[in-house]
């Protein structure tokens, strides 16, 4: 299941079930950000969560965005899926000097009590949708568990959809040693069994789900079997992969809309960083 988005479905429940694993994506990424491994546990985790969220796509050139803000001393993420299953993003606070190879800290420590939560789905140039919600993360053990509290609330609140899922995402204090980066998703048609489904979120109450997707040894048919929906048929697979769409030419295009009399006081080149990935461009100002 490493770096893809499998798409399942139960005909006899009619439950869709959706996981993702973006662990070599996060992995990437992190290390292009330099990020301590408290906020590279947190971007795995959005990683994971954006993927999911990825699924929901129905245009080729299609985004979605999904932010947070939030008070705590990470201040947020912003992290994006392309329908071409592309990933990148980053944290606000890549080094949380309190924490990172000291402790493991709870989500109220790094992202305080409260979370507010947007997803954009784009086009260039044009918005197709969006959404928000305002989440309480007290009682939430892991960053995975409060951000899927966000999708949960994101799915019933602003879509009326029943859905329930989990998260998990972690890195190791030597981030090269270890990430994961793994969500799973689980959605009841209209028409759909609610029994089976009260079944399946008591597999996500429990902390179940959570479980088998932690376990990076764990295949979809075990992830399955522990929904109880092992029956379930894969219907899509699309792959998952770090990638950005900066590059030397939009970092010079961005240095050309300055002005040319505020470019004569630049040095001859300047260190443009695209915010979304960590690469660094070195562009002639003249």
């Amino acid at each position: 299941m490493k770096d893809s988005r499998l798409e399942y479905f139960d005909a006899s429940s009619k439950i869709a079930i959706t996981m993702a694993d973006a662990s070599s994506a996060a992995l990437a990424l992190a290390q292009a950000h330099l990020a301590g491994p408290v906020a590279a546990g947190v971007l795995a985790s959005a990683l994971a969560g954006v993927s999911l969220l990825g699924a929901e796509m129905g245009e080729d050139d299609e985004a979605v965005t999904w932010r947070l803000d939030c008070p705590g001393p990470l201040g947020g993420f912003l992290v994006e899926s392309t329908a071409a299953g592309t990933l990148r993003g980053y944290t606000k606070k890549k080094i949380l000097g309190d924490f990172d190879g000291v402790s493991s800290p709870g989500p109220c420590e790094t992202l305080g009590e409260t979370g507010s939560f947007e997803v954009i789905r784009s086009v260039p140039g044009r918005i197709l949708a969006s959404g928000g919600v305002a989440v309480d993360f007290k009682g939430a053990k892991s960053s995975g568990s409060a951000l899927a509290r966000a999708l949960d609330a994101f799915f019933r609140d602003s879509l009326q959809r029943r859905v329930r899922t989990a998260v998990f995402g972690w890195a190791d204090d030597d981030i090269a040693s270890g990430m994961v980066s793994r969500a799973v998703m689980a959605e009841c048609a209209p028409d759909g069994d609610a029994g089976a489904f009260a079944d399946v979120c008591g597999a996500f109450a429990s902390g179940a789900a959570a479980k088998a997707i932690g376990d990076a040894m764990a295949g979809p048919r075990t992830i399955l079997k522990k929904l109880g929906l092992a029956n379930a048929e894969l219907k899509k697979t699309t792959p998952l992969s770090f990638a950005c769409r900066c590059s030397q030419e939009r970092a010079k295009a961005m240095l050309a809309a300055i002005p040319e009399a505020e470019r004569a006081d630049l040095p001859e080149t300047l260190d443009i960083t695209c915010h979304m990935c960590g690469r660094t461009w070195t562009v002639p100002t003249r």
